[in-house]
């Protein structure tokens, strides 16, 4: 058997009420659902959840090594934007809403246009352009055939 999508990304978070309110300003959309300490997201194609760090780890049931705050976890999140004038949008609105510019907007090696940012724990976003790069009629993403 497969695993066919994506359906939720879980951030471990420190502060909820910050994390939700940072998500809630830069998606420009209300969580659906707050129940027993977890914030939801829906977005078009996956759902972004927002848990508590430490009860995430329990959760899992491991021994987890909670990364140290504000150090890159070796993966970012991404969002492909339809033009350069969309990212320096989105950047101006992250920035309002209290995001560290990791990497200002700018040309890239393969073609295309990005910059980073991080959230309130941490978390590395993307978000890039690509000519190489189109959506379907649903807003999903593919290569230019």
């Amino acid at each position: 058997m497969k695993i066919p999508r994506m359906t939720v990304i879980t951030l471990g978070v420190a502060d909820l009420a910050r994390a939700t309110a940072f998500y809630r300003e830069i998606f420009a959309t209300p969580p659906i659902t707050q129940y027993e300490g977890v914030t939801f997201i829906p977005l078009p194609g996956v759902w972004l959840s927002l848990y508590p760090l430490e009860k995430l780890a329990e959760d899992i049931a491991e021994e987890v090594e909670l990364p140290a705050p504000n150090t890159f976890r070796g993966f970012s999140l991404a969002y492909n934007a339809r033009s350069k004038e969309e990212i320096m949008n989105i950047f101006s609105r992250v920035a309002d809403a209290g995001a560290h510019i990791a990497k200002i907007p700018q040309d890239t090696f393969w073609g295309g246009f990005s910059g980073y940012f991080t959230d309130p724990d941490g978390y590395y976003w993307e978000v890039a352009w690509g000519q190489m790069f189109e959506f379907t009629e649903h807003g999903d993403l593919r290569f230019k055939a």
